[in-house]
């Protein structure tokens, strides 16, 4: 795989009760734009999604902000972005995040962060894509995290592949140095063809 030209980040609504999450949103949002990244995400003015878009778009970067009706009526959408998809649900919203990019990075973040994530990565197992995905661990916030996917392995869950095939790492420089390293294959298996044709 080549360098991301479109990088899917999912992360809170939310600051977070420590500085160092928005200080950190804000670097990789200044990073995708200084390598020339457009932003895929939420479309929100708040919180860690807010920051990341500010900080591409001040870095000259294209941000693309995909946000179902409810939330822009409700003043959440981010004004200045590049372009604002609007969706009626949030399946759609998903799916649209999905086709507009070519990898995907969870920052810090609550329930919507870890089901969007975790519905990349189920779709990676499933052979739906061969795109990266990696957990930015700011503050060792995905410790757990990454400990109970260490379990799901060692429980014969996901298989070894699987779980090597999901970045997780503090440092913006080696993240983005491994995406283009990745190529998926061990991340999928093969299904049960009574479940497909269920």
């Amino acid at each position: 795989m080549t360098t991301p030209k479109a990088l899917c980040v999912y992360c809170g609504s939310s600051n977070g009760k420590h500085p160092e999450y928005a200080e950190q949103a804000h670097a990789f949002g200044t990073e995708m734009a200084r390598r020339g990244v457009a932003l895929i995400y939420g479309g929100g003015k708040v919180g860690l999604m807010g920051t990341v878009a500010d900080a591409v778009l001040a870095g000259g970067g294209k941000v693309v902000g995909v946000i179902p009706r409810q939330l822009v009526e409700r003043e959440v959408a981010h004004p200045g972005l590049s372009e604002l998809v609007v969706v009626e649900t949030m399946h759609q919203r998903k799916t649209r995040m999905f086709e507009l990019s070519d990898a995907f990075v969870a920052l810090p973040g609550g329930f919507g962060t870890l089901d969007e994530m975790f519905e990349m990565l189920t779709w990676a197992q499933l052979g739906l894509h061969r795109y990266p995905c990696a957990f930015l661990n700011v503050r060792g916030y995905y410790d757990r995290l990454h400990a109970m996917m260490d379990h799901m392995a060692q429980e014969g869950f996901i298989t070894p592949g699987q779980h090597d095939s999901v970045w997780f790492g503090h440092d913006m420089a080696a993240l983005f140095d491994w995406m283009p390293t990745y190529h998926g294959e061990k991340a999928s298996r093969l299904v049960d063809k009574r479940i497909v044709s269920a």
